[in-house]
């Protein structure tokens, strides 16, 4: 059936395989090889996702088999392979006759656990000298090499159960420890109101086990196996109550919904409301009269963080139809989640970007919040958009798609004002309540201290102590995790940088080390500069870490936690903190973005920006945008409650166009002077782009590839198409991960045309360029770094 796997023999090897149809006509002298095993009884993926995996192939320049790979849960792919078994018998005369000192690495390993593993053997077998030298080792029968299937590391989990034939009384001639398993069954059964796990029953009377196997044999009760879901939640998700009626503007809102959802038409909204107007509502609302309907419902989030909230709103009214898909999962939950989309159970979907790929048989409503979010673009392997391929895959099952957001991207509005997307509006915030007023502290008039401005204005130190002292919460927004930007040698003036990649080691202070968030390499921070030797170094900059060492300063007597990307390395973490917020045991909650989408804090009446025009420097010609959404989204944590909130920004530039429409709450004027820059430039929404990107660890052969590449496409640009192409140029990261970066930018008007010429470009200059050196295809870049 479409949507299975099998397994298929390619050359010499076995490979995953993915049957997507029938094959086109084929010449009668084609030999066709036969299928060696079919792995899935039933389909992974409906048919009809089929042109959908095709589009995004031809789209993203990226192989079809890849793709279907990577839409899949992790740990399904199995290959065959080699693995290598000493002979025990012969083990002595074999060393003598090849000794490690004379042998390579490999030998090492094999005499130690007489076996090497197929990933190793594959290794070996990959370089010349080492496959002879493993071939003549087992001619001589010194040891053996066999095929096995490797890859495949998930798959149901399944657990005996026990059923209960007969009532528990009257049962004659039972053993005490038989009569006990029965009276335990059946006060398990009362819960479960089914069948119950032998596992369960032997925790709950250590003697079950040995009873049931006679009692199964008189009939009385019964062992079957049953599949088992492993938990996706962890710990319950936060309870939200149903509201007793809609806004006045949720009610326009939905009026406009309700004649689409559950007809077979595409239908495209962008649902643009302010931060606390209730569009998780709306979401709600529109995904009940969905399932009513008898389709399934998407809803896409930017990150985990967003998923927990909704999850909570979700799981609230709709209970175990719910399933989740997202990285945070093991890959045995992530499999069972897909076993129950695809098995009907579950018809709403909660997920970051990669649920775009969740195998829905017929989709009646797709939901993509916080649609602005850069977060929905993969950066490696299959560089695709997520909130794009969610209306594309909205169109080819012919469904209503709303995109959400306070913050719309500059393109999804663009869309809208053209009528391209339904403009729905939400002005107004639940109960009326006013947007929160926000100064603006200009940091270049803040006294220094040591020639540096404080993190803290007085101002702001104030109001801190201001809402502290009427038992409000407060919350503290810098885009940047550590203690410190970077290390610098007072001797030479050199920073301490990363070894492997271009780019300054951020100080941990809390860990006692430094961290590249590039590559992830560490080091002590109690170490000496590489250049001069010199003890002599000193903290430059700073991060939510040290921000949060600053409070605890400031407000001894204040609760304080930080959430960002080091206190949240589990999810249990990220849930517990959220969860002190809401009850009230946290004063002040300091984080970088992860604290500024989505969360309802009602008791959070003043937010604080420490650094607001951070992201302006950024070489992206988006930087004033996703600065004015971080701020407006961050702005509108405040003043969610009963009580009205206040926000005081700290800013370097505060006369920047993007922080003056976030103070006045203004995405109009935000985007009328995007737009008219974009249109001078021919930046999207009014072109196209596609980043190539090359890389390699020699810096010479990367530059001589993309020049090459260059070159090649200029002749192909002046004679048929008119594409503007910029560069090669080095990346601005250079080197990341022990591999120089540069990048060439195609830049065109029309998407056709720019595809077209990228196609063509890709033949005459393969992406696969072999060897150490690669070149990736990027379209619509989101990060040009």
């Amino acid at each position: 059936m479409v949507g299975c796997r099998v397994l298929v023999p390619l050359g010499r090897r076995l490979v995953t395989g993915y049957v997507l149809g029938p094959s086109p006509p084929l010449d009668p002298k084609t030999k066709i090889r036969p299928i060696s095993s079919i792995l899935d009884s039933q389909p992974l993926f409906p048919a009809t996702m089929v042109p959908f995996f095709r589009w995004i192939t031809e789209y993203y320049h990226y192989p079809l088999g890849e793709v279907i790979r990577g839409a899949l849960p992790a740990g399904l792919t199995s290959s065959s392979g080699w693995k290598t078994t000493l002979d025990p018998e012969k083990k002595q005369t074999t060393m003598a006759r090849y000794p490690v000192t004379e042998g390579p690495d490999w030998l090492t390993t094999l005499y130690e656990r007489n076996e090497l593993s197929p990933a190793a053997t594959r290794k070996i077998r990959a370089k010349a000298r080492d496959r002879k030298l493993l071939e003549a080792m087992a001619e001589e029968g010194l040891l053996t090499i066999v095929e096995v299937l490797t890859g495949a590391t998930t798959g149901s989990k399944s657990e005996i159960c026990v059923r209960l034939l007969t009532q528990p009384h009257p049962v004659e001639g039972l053993k005490k420890s038989e009569q006990r398993t029965l009276d335990s069954l059946a006060e398990l059964a009362a819960i479960t109101a089914g069948p119950v796990s032998r596992a369960n029953l032997a925790s709950l009377y250590s003697g079950a086990r040995a009873a049931l196997k006679t009692l199964a044999e008189r009939g009385i009760v019964t062992l079957e196996e049953q599949p088992v879901y492993r938990d996706p939640f962890g710990e319950p998700p936060l309870y939200f109550a149903e509201p007793d009626q809609l806004t006045p503007d949720q009610e326009a809102v939905m009026a406009t919904l309700k004649p689409t959802l559950g007809l077979r038409k595409f239908a495209p909204f962008l649902l643009h409301g302010v931060t606390g107007c209730g569009k998780t509502e709306i979401y709600l609302k529109a995904a009940d009269i969905t399932l009513t309907k008898g389709r399934s419902v998407l809803v896409m989030v930017p990150e985990i963080a967003l998923a927990t909230q909704l999850e909570g709103h979700f799981f609230s009214r709709f209970g175990d139809r719910v399933a989740l898909i997202h990285s945070g999962l093991t890959t045995g939950e992530r499999y069972d989640q897909w076993q129950r989309i695809v098995s009907g159970q579950a018809p709403i979907i909660i997920g970051a970007r990669s649920a775009i790929f969740a195998p829905l048989t017929d989709p009646g409503l797709i939901i993509v919040d916080e649609e602005h979010d850069g977060a929905y673009k993969q950066e490696d392997g299959l560089r695709y958009q997520g909130r794009d391929l969610a209306v594309l895959r909205a169109s080819l099952e012919k469904c209503p798609i709303i995109l959400g957001s306070a913050t719309p991207s500059v393109t999804s509005f663009h869309h809208a004002a053209n009528g391209k997307y339904t403009l729905l509006t939400m002005p107004r915030r639940i109960e009326n309540r006013e947007m929160p007023p926000v100064t603006l502290i200009d940091l270049k008039k803040i006294p220094t201290v040591s020639g540096r401005p404080p993190l803290f204005s007085r101002e702001l130190v104030r109001a801190i102590k201001e809402n502290l002292a009427e038992g409000n919460q407060s919350l503290v927004f810098l885009n940047r995790r550590g203690f410190a930007s970077l290390l610098i040698c007072q001797s030479c003036g050199q920073p301490l940088s990363c070894p492997h990649c271009q780019i300054s080691m951020t100080l941990h202070q809390g860990r006692g080390e430094l961290a590249c968030h590039y590559c992830g390499h560490t080091a002590p921070s109690s170490t000496i500069c590489p250049n001069c030797r010199s003890t002599k170094l000193v903290a430059i900059g700073f991060g939510t870490e040290r921000v949060e060492a600053e409070l605890i300063r400031l407000f001894p007597e204040a609760r304080i936690a930080r959430l960002d990307r080091d206190t949240t390395l589990k999810r249990t973490d990220f849930l517990a903190t959220l969860k002190a917020v809401h009850n009230r045991e946290i004063d002040i909650l300091v984080g970088t973005q992860m604290i500024t989408k989505g969360h309802h804090f009602p008791h959070v009446t003043l937010v604080g920006v420490i650094w607001a025009d951070a992201g302006l420097g950024l070489p992206d010609f988006r930087s004033g945008e996703r600065t004015y959404q971080l701020l407006s989204q961050v702005t509108g944590r405040a003043g969610r409650g009963e009580k009205p909130g206040r926000v005081l920004v700290q800013a370097l530039v505060p006369d920047h166009y993007a922080i003056r429409s976030a103070r006045d709450h203004d995405y109009q004027a935000l985007y009328e002077q995007e737009i008219s820059q974009r249109r001078a430039l021919g930046y999207p929404p009014f072109g196209r782009l596609i980043n190539l990107r090359f890389e390699g660890s020699d810096n010479q052969l990367v530059r001589t590839l993309a020049e090459k590449t260059a070159k090649t496409g200029a002749e192909l640009a002046l004679n048929r198409y008119r594409i503007e192409i910029l560069g090669p140029a080095p990346a601005p990261l250079a080197r990341l991960r022990d591999r120089f970066r540069w990048q060439l930018l195609l830049k065109g008007k029309d998407t056709a045309t720019l595809q077209a010429f990228c196609r063509e470009l890709l033949v005459q200059c393969p992406a696969g360029s072999g060897g150490d050196l690669k070149m990736t295809v990027d379209v619509d870049p989101e990060n040009m770094l």
